[in-house]
């Protein structure tokens, strides 16, 4: 039997899990559900029905997994909770400061209705936080870091794109070399948030919008820009689409520690990605992480889950057989 996927939105996130679903073989894409007029979306798949996310609840026994597509701006603080108490559920939030509190909302929603919730997927939050978690391990005598990009940041550009007078924007967080190098090269500097990561932002305004305040609204925006040094350019929408159509990322986590007699021996970790397609690979990992979802509410499991707390051999389509003889 097929897992019945569901897709909540339907931007950049939910067309690349429209491509990650037809490459799953235990998959089908059940829905599309939109706050749009489902007339309006024209969707590849044209055998899967759109609907309206007012009619969402009439597919509760027709949906195996839910994935939530919006942006963790807004979106997701409300569309978590509310739909952990129907469905099984995955969303990518990504403001790594809010995650706890995220959790306790989701976890309470998704035990009150007996379904099984897997938040913050993704490549970070989601795969870096799993090598985090294995390198601290492995290197206690250490130090992390992380590096993004550089790169569009989805979660970033959602939330400059909400301020009031801003058409269109794309945020690009760009690594700091030197800090970068200093990292690979073992020598365990302390760096603060400005001094690993720059922001820049290119934005069309609204005809008429007061440019200053814009500006001043994301440098100073909380949990997003306010910790970085950030550029704000404001472009016309030709150079925006001729210029800054794609959406490219990549990153690095990196564990720089030592072992033996007094920390004799230096190593160094390091697992990086780079990404032609953000969200259709960010999509590929929240299918991903659906499958685990199914199988964990198959076994009776409830409550909020992060990629933290998942078997690794639940995220793949082989038998625990398949796995141990092909993979280890």
């Amino acid at each position: 039997m097929s897992i019945r996927i569901g897709i909540l939105g339907y931007g950049n996130l939910g067309r690349g899990v429209e491509y990650a679903t037809e490459a799953c073989e235990d998959m089908e894409l059940a829905a599309v559900f939109t706050r749009r007029n489902p007339s309006s979306l024209n969707i590849r798949r044209k055998d899967v029905p759109v609907v309206s996310v007012n009619d969402i609840e009439t597919w509760k026994d027709k949906i195996d997994v839910l994935i939530l597509c919006g942006g963790s701006a807004t979106d997701l603080p409300v569309q978590t909770p509310q739909y952990a108490k129907i469905f099984n559920v995955i969303d990518s939030f990504d403001t790594h400061a809010r995650i706890p509190e995220h959790f306790a909302a989701v976890d309470a929603a998704a035990k009150t209705g007996g379904k099984v919730a897997v938040i913050s997927v993704g490549w970070d939050p989601g795969l870096f936080s799993l090598n985090r978690a294995y390198a601290s391990a492995i290197l206690p005598d250490g130090k992390d870091y992380t590096f993004w990009g550089r790169g569009v940041s989805q979660g970033h550009s959602d939330a400059v794109r909400r301020i009031e007078g801003v058409k269109n924007a794309k945020q690009y967080t760009v690594p700091v070399e030197s800090a970068l190098d200093a990292v690979r090269s073992g020598k365990n500097p302390s760096l603060t948030t400005r001094e690993k990561h720059t922001r820049e932002c290119f934005v069309v305004a609204e005809e008429g919008a007061d440019k200053a305040r814009i500006e001043r609204e994301i440098v100073t925006m909380p949990n997003y820009f306010a910790d970085y040094d950030t550029t704000v350019h404001f472009i016309d929408e030709k150079e925006f689409n001729e210029k800054h159509g794609g959406l490219a990322h990549g990153g690095f986590v990196i564990r720089s520690g030592s072992t033996g007699d007094k920390g004799t021996h230096k190593h160094v970790m390091e697992f990086s990605l780079k990404l032609d397609s953000n969200p259709e690979f960010t999509a590929s990992v929240l299918v991903a992480y659906a499958r685990a979802a199914y199988r964990m509410a198959a076994e009776g499991q409830k409550g909020a889950k992060t990629v933290l707390d998942i078997p690794l051999a639940y995220l793949s389509p082989k038998t625990a057989e398949e796995l141990r003889a092909s993979l280890l």
